[in-house]
Order: structure tokens, then sequence, then C-alpha cells
């Protein structure tokens, strides 16, 4: 038996800001002493400690700018400032997924913008 879960709504975020909303609720769970966190929760936490390098409006700043050019849609931009690409491999497996590819102008276009923010 499979049950299906309905998807309400999605937002994409970037490190910075899921580090935002996982610090509000770590204090919330704080305060409440009886209230474990669980594993998933405290790994994510770590995770975003370790890899969120850039402030919240750095960090949306970079995703305006990834969007603004020619192949990056939403999701592409986000991806990218999470994942931080430093070469032209790195970023063609963020677009592996695309019925397209990026020729290798396109490609430096969105590694210049990356390393502005890197």
């Amino acid at each position: 038996m499979t049950i299906f879960k309905e998807k309400l709504e999605e937002e994409y975020l970037t490190l910075a800001e899921a580090k935002d909303v996982l610090e509000d609720i770590e204090r919330e769970r704080a305060l409440d002493e009886d209230r474990e966190m669980r594993y998933e929760l405290t790994r994510a936490i770590e995770h975003v400690n370790r890899f969120a390098t850039l402030d919240i409006e750095e960090s949306q700043e970079f995703v305006a700018e990834l969007q603004d050019l020619e192949k990056v849609d939403e999701a592409t931009a986000y991806k990218i400032a999470n994942l931080l690409p430093q070469d032209r491999d790195e970023l063609r497996a963020v677009f592996a997924q695309e019925r397209y590819s990026l020729s290798g102008d396109e490609l430096d276009d969105i590694l210049n913008v990356v390393a502005k923010y890197a």
C-alpha cells in the first residue's frame, strides 16, 4: 500500500535562508526541555552550519543575478547558489538533467557570477 501526500506548496531556499529557518526551529525546541531534536533535524542543522557561506541578502542577490542569465531557471539558480560549482565539470553536473547543453561561453558566464560570490 502506497500513501501519497499532497504537495501544498513549494519554495526554493538558499542554504543561508534554510540556516535561518533551522536556527528558529532549534531555538524553539531548546525552550522545551522535554522535546528532543530528531536525527534528521540535527543533521540538517549541521549541514547548513558547515556549508552556508553567504548571508541571506548576498544569497538572494546571487540567485537573482543567476536568473538574469538566459538558460538559468529558478530551480537551477538555487542549485548553483547552494553548490557553488568551481569549474565547468561541476556546473555541467547541475545541468545534467536538462534537455539542452550549454556552450562553453554560457558555462563561463555562470562561473563568473559564481566567482563573485564564492
